[in-house]
């Protein structure tokens, strides 16, 4: 028996079937990020910045009182710059052919040649423990941000003479450049503040309310926009001129990292283990887009503009330990986290 169906209905049916395939694809389109990678490391102690060399396909992974350096393509560690005592950051400067690596321990800076990660020379920093450290080619100017001395040093990237010691009125954490001045977040007054690199001032500062202690700082450079990550739980959007408040988002716990790439921001909560992805939809309008899991502790994060996939450090953890602020890392799984789509 055949049965007729009539034609409105096929123009119903037809339409449902166009509209269940382009749902498709458009999800297709909006692949979420996930964990893609493990790279080991090994090993034993805590860890800090992540810092990703895209041209030579390298990430330079602190890593308690030393660097891993990792081939990108290969997951490999491809060396080790070692002796860098309560290592915090790396900052490269491929024109020089020259890395700086912040020794917090030892209030001093390791200089290593990029090609054969050798060390060349060790500067003594004029603040105590060096955290953040940036190179700014414009002036060929390296800056050490101090934890505890709460001030800045400035040298001479090319001769390790020291220019200037910045007095930042707090604990500076993550810093970024523009090309033209330097920012950088000060903890415990839970403000950002802009540096004049040539004049080695501090240019302007200000609150980042409702931002509670402020520690990864990223910059969209095409829409002048600096992304902070706060121990509060939230991201807030400042411009990089005015320094006005023109946006925030929630985000995880435990917290340390933001990287920028592609209209979205993304934190690292280490505490949660998951990264949150913050899409700039446009210059003054944010909304949280996606929440991946990563794994526990990692709370840094770099991203690679070649591949747009994003790195992440962590390890395993013990039981805890009565006495101790932190559980044991079981010692040999270190390991890099690659996030892509």
């Amino acid at each position: 028996m055949k049965f007729a169906v009539p034609a409105i209905e096929c123009r119903a049916m037809r339409k449902l079937m166009i509209t269940l395939l382009f749902a498709a694809a458009a999800t297709s389109s909006a692949a979420t990020y996930k964990v893609i990678r493990h790279i080991p490391i090994g090993g034993v102690g805590g860890w800090d910045y992540v810092t990703v060399d895209a041209a030579a396909r390298r990430v330079y992974q602190s890593h308690s009182d030393r660097v891993a350096v990792v081939d990108i393509d290969k997951g490999t560690v491809a060396g080790t710059i070692m002796n860098t005592q309560g290592v915090h950051g790396v900052a490269l400067a491929p024109d020089l052919n020259r890395g700086f690596v912040s020794a917090g321990r030892t209030d001093s800076v390791t200089v290593f040649d990029m090609k054969t990660l050798a060390t060349v020379a060790e500067w003594k920093t004029t603040g105590a423990n060096p955290d953040a450290i940036l190179y700014e080619p414009g002036t060929k100017r390296l800056f050490t941000f101090n934890g505890r001395g709460k001030n800045a040093t400035v040298f001479d990237a090319t001769t390790g003479t020291v220019i200037a010691t910045i007095d930042l009125g707090g604990k500076p954490e993550f810093s970024t450049t523009d090309g033209t001045r330097v920012f950088v977040n000060i903890e415990d007054t839970s403000e950002i503040a802009i540096i004049d690199p040539k004049k080695a001032v501090v240019e302007k500062r200000a609150p980042l309310a409702p931002c509670v202690e402020p520690s990864g700082l990223a910059l969209d450079r095409k829409h002048r926009r600096l992304f902070s990550v706060c121990s509060n739980e939230t991201m807030v959007v400042t411009d990089a001129d005015s320094l006005k408040v023109v946006g925030s988002a929630p985000i995880g716990k435990g917290v340390d990292g933001v990287a920028f790439d592609n209209d979205r921001a993304f934190s690292s909560n280490g505490a949660d283990g998951t990264m949150t992805v913050v899409h700039e939809i446009a210059p003054d309008k944010f909304e949280v887009e996606e929440t991946v899991p990563t794994a526990r502790g990692a709370r840094t994060i770099a991203v690679d503009p070649k591949s747009h996939h994003l790195f992440l450090a962590t390890a395993q953890f013990g039981p805890p330990v009565e006495g101790q602020r932190r559980p044991p890392i079981v010692e040999g799984t270190f390991e890099l986290l690659e996030v892509g789509k």
